[in-house]
């Protein structure tokens, strides 16, 4: 059970990294087009997907935290 759930903690870890990584990457391309194009009232097409990006990456936390506590109340 313990080595199934490290597996699953391992690809949520993963996911967290993917979904970070693309929202910096977003990120940065959303404040390049901004820098371009002047001012900006509504959010552009990078903004909603960093948005996006960000929110999976919280999910994703949640996700390991959650997979952390069933191992840690799995072992005592």
């Amino acid at each position: 059970m313990n080595t199934v759930l490290v597996i699953v903690l391992l690809l949520a870890m993963i996911m967290v990294v993917i979904s970070l990584v693309r929202g910096v990457v977003a990120f940065l391309q959303s404040t390049k087009i901004d820098l371009q194009s002047g001012e900006q009232v509504d959010a552009t097409q990078m903004q909603l997907k960093q948005n996006k990006a960000m929110m999976a990456r919280v999910k994703w936390q949640a996700v390991a935290i959650v997979i952390i506590a069933v191992i840690l109340a799995t072992a005592s």
